[in-house]
């Protein structure tokens, strides 16, 4: 029998090239066939799915502010210096300053906190994205733990859902030393609701900064811990799922790596540093 030079066609249409065996070609041609068949039915039964996730990622991007448009990021702007002003330092009486040491640093945040695409393009070849965690690294007194409370408090009031719980080493091997876990802080289970539990954004504060036994606690490994879990369990999600671990230290990137692999000698934590954007904060102490 010749072979149906439309079946080579049809075959070739289909990315595939004929054998010659007029048989095993239109089975596998009718295989072919069968399984876009399956495709297709399974994409129809998706579709009102995907419909439904485009929607909700839609007005997601709808309900956040543009800081793209400068009237809308001048607004935020001067939100967050009265935040810092009125509220953060009014205790203290004394103004938040902003010069060439910070300046920047506070531009990207903003943008970054509000999930504009802008914030990756403030400082060129750093390689900072949206989806990564924040790690403010300086000298004491620069202004790190200060940034954070007033972004914390700022996305508060702004019911941002990137808002986060500023947390400092202490408290959190407060916490260790009486309920003997870290589970406020990882699952956050004593706010779940059936087997739903509802993490936190946090910061943690002033990370590596003293690693002597707090009552037979090292406090190292209880921040090593935390690090691990957190990226383990939340850090791979989507970026309306995750929940962030942000952290402040006067380490640089060095003293850091010498640090945690004391306690990790594979390296898992210092790797996990890389889901980072990591951001030095220079200057003189601000105190």
């Amino acid at each position: 029998m010749e072979y149906p030079q439309c079946l080579k066609e049809e075959l070739s249409a289909n990315g595939l090239t004929p054998t010659g065996n007029l048989e095993w070609d239109r089975g596998l041609l009718q295989l072919l066939k069968a399984r876009k068949r399956e495709e297709a039915t399974e994409v129809r039964a998706l579709s009102p799915i995907i419909k439904q996730c485009e929607e909700i990622e839609a007005r997601q991007r709808k309900a956040a502010p543009d800081l793209s448009v400068p009237a809308v990021y001048e607004a935020h702007a001067k939100l967050l210096m009265y935040v810092a002003n009125s509220i953060v330092l009014a205790p203290q009486r004394r103004k938040f300053e902003v010069d060439d040491n910070n300046r920047q640093v506070l531009r990207f945040l903003l943008l970054y906190f509000n999930g504009c695409p802008l914030a990756e393009e403030v400082f060129p070849g750093r390689g900072y994205k949206l989806h990564k965690n924040i790690m403010l690294q300086g000298g004491v007194g620069v202004g790190k733990t200060m940034i954070m409370q007033v972004f914390s408090e700022y996305l508060r009031l702004t019911k941002n859902p990137r808002f986060f719980h500023n947390v400092s080493v202490t408290q959190m091997v407060n916490h260790f030393t009486i309920h003997n876990n870290i589970d406020l802080y990882i699952y956050n289970e004593g706010n779940s609701v059936g087997f739903q539990i509802k993490p936190m954004n946090l910061c943690l504060n002033d990370i590596g900064v003293d690693n002597r036994p707090f009552y037979g606690i090292d406090t190292l490994t209880v921040v090593n811990d935390f690090l691990h879990a957190r990226n383990e369990l939340w850090g791979n999600l989507g970026i309306t799922d995750r929940k962030f671990a942000h952290l402040t230290t006067n380490l640089n990137d060095d003293k850091l790596r010498e640090l945690f692999k004391q306690k990790d000698a594979y390296g898992r934590v210092v790797d996990r540093f890389k889901t980072y954007n990591i951001i030095p904060l220079t200057g003189d102490s601000r105190r």
